[in-house]
This record gives C-alpha cells, structure tokens and sequence, in this order.
C-alpha cells in the first residue's frame, strides 16, 4: 500500500527532508544487574553520558542513513547544552534554528537498566527555560521541509508550526504518548499519528488494539495512525487496512530500549521519504529499533543504511 501523502519536490525553497522540534537531552544511563526493589541497594554494572531526547534523536537516526534534517530546540549554556549540541552537529544535523538559552539548564535523564532483559526507566527534568511560546518558533523553517515531525511539549508553539506546515504541503509527523490540553486541536493537523502501546488506554479505556486505532482515526483524522508494540513489532491502520509488523531479534541480545520509539520513526519516515510502500517502511521501522537496541544509550547503535538493509533483506 502506497503512503496517501504527495511530498513536496526539491527546489531552491524546499532543501530539508526533515525538520525536527521537540526535545533533546543528555542521558546517564546506569545498567544494573537488575532492577532494584523498593529501599534497597544495588551495585552498577557501568554507567554512561550519551546523548538523548525524542525529536534529536530521530533526526540523528533520519541523518545518519542519508536525508537532510533541521533540528528546533533549545539547549542550556551548560556544559550539557555544549555536549547536545555537539553530538547532532557531528551527525550532520543542520543547527540552524537550534539555540543556547543563557541561564538555562540542558534537559536531562537518569536512565536505570536492567541487564536482564535491556529495559529501563527513565527519571528525568526540563528546564521551563527551554520552552517555546507561539511568537518564538521559526516558522520559515518548516516551509524549508517535506517532513514536520515533533513532539508535542510545547503545545501552542506545535499548533502554530503545523498550521503553517498545513499551508505548506508539509506531512506533519507526530509522536505521541500522552494526552494534555490543546491535544484536541494540535492532533487535528496530524498525518502520520503513531503513539505508545499504552496510548490509546489512556483516551479510551481497556480496549483491542485495532478498534483502539479506528477510534483514533476517527477522533483526529489521521490519515496514518499506529502503534509501537515493543519486541512484538507494530501495527498501522491506514485507508481502512491494517498493517501488522513483526519487530526483528537484536543482534547480541537487547541491551537498551532508550529511544527504540524514536528509532521506529526513523525507519518509518525513512521509508516514506525514499519511495517505499507503508509495508516496507514497517519493516524499516522496526528494523532501525532492533537495531538501535544493540548497544546502550538512545543514538549510539543506530543504524547506517548498509546496516539497515542488510536487517531487512
């Protein structure tokens, strides 16, 4: 099944596959023999500094296999800022709309894993700083891309770039775990909606995974709607057809599910821009988590193009 979205076409306005806004962050991640009960103590196996946060990290991953990504966010003038900043310019990231807010701490997460089975829990903070106000954003930044993808933290500010993405001929991506005031209106503008498994609970109840995606179609319109569904794969629903993927085994073992959601955008929007149909862009999406999952930290085991073509083949 082909994606039910026109891209725009290259030309001297349109230069970026992708432009990214949402949230970065410097991670400390702490792998434990296994998770530690309540009032108890536990030595660390390792610990380390990586860089993290949604919206960066899928525009590191969306870098690092070949298109040309924008990254909007704000970062501290700490030592933090200095290292986020870094590491997406290093990827290749265009850091043209990003800034270092004076006074401002860099978003960060304390991230335990349990070395058992590679799963963690995150524990982190957000400078208010950082936030964005409707007036800030840089509007010309999205006319520049075929692709908006964000998250949607700063909300009014999310509501005014999809507008402008809307008049733009811009697909507006968006990923999505929570509900908030002004979801209502910001999901409206959505195309590609996939959210966490436990998403749709949290709007509806107990509910069956397909009828929990026709509801979301219905509720916001999306011509796109899904589900991350961890090892087990994802599942899609567009023009009436659901799109059942298996996830991949990770090569080694799964050693960190940090930014496995991330990652799964990805491959997803990897796919759509280069050409693929919805099935193969599955495909590519949970092949760029698995892949993701081999080493610890949110970026560090992301995939090369070479890599990810050798997973799915």
């Amino acid at each position: 099944m082909r994606f039910p979205f026109n891209l725009k076409q290259n030309d001297a306005d349109t230069n970026l596959d992708v432009v990214g806004f949402g949230t970065n962050a410097v991670d400390f991640l702490i792998r434990v023999p296994e998770y530690p009960a309540f009032n108890s103590k536990v030595r660390l196996s390792d610990y380390i500094r990586a860089a993290g946060g949604e919206v960066a990290t899928t525009m590191a991953g969306l870098q690092r296999l070949g298109l040309r990504t924008s990254y909007i966010g704000r970062f501290g003038d700490d030592d933090a800022g200095g290292f986020g900043m870094a590491s997406l310019r290093n990827e290749g990231v265009d850091l043209a709309y990003a800034e270092k807010i004076a006074g401002a701490a860099t978003q960060i997460a304390f991230i335990v894993i349990d070395d058992r089975n590679g799963e963690r829990t995150v524990i982190w903070d957000r400078d208010p700083k950082l936030s964005y106000t409707p007036d800030e954003v840089p509007l010309e930044a999205v006319s520049r891309a075929k692709v908006l993808h964000f998250t949607p933290h700063d909300v009014e500010a999310c509501i005014v770039m999809a507008r402008e993405a809307k008049k733009n001929g811009v697909i507006v991506s968006a990923d999505i775990d929570n509900m908030f005031d002004g979801a209502e209106e910001l999901f409206s503008y959505v195309d590609i909606f996939i959210a966490s498994s436990d998403f749709p609970a949290k709007i509806f109840g107990p509910i069956n995974e397909r009828k929990a995606l026709l509801n979301l179609q219905d509720r916001f319109g999306s011509k796109l709607v899904g589900i991350t569904l961890g090892r087990a794969g994802s599942l899609l629903l567009c023009d009436g057809k659901f799109i059942e993927t298996p996830g991949y085994a990770v090569p080694g073992g799964c050693k960190d599910t940090t930014g496995a959601g991330d990652s799964y955008r990805v491959g997803l929007l990897y796919g759509l821009l280069t050409g693929s149909d919805i099935e193969e862009a599955a495909k590519m999406a949970n092949a760029v988590a698995a892949l993701k999952c081999r080493a610890v930290g949110a970026r560090t085991a992301l995939p090369t193009k070479s890599e990810l073509f050798e997973m799915i083949k």
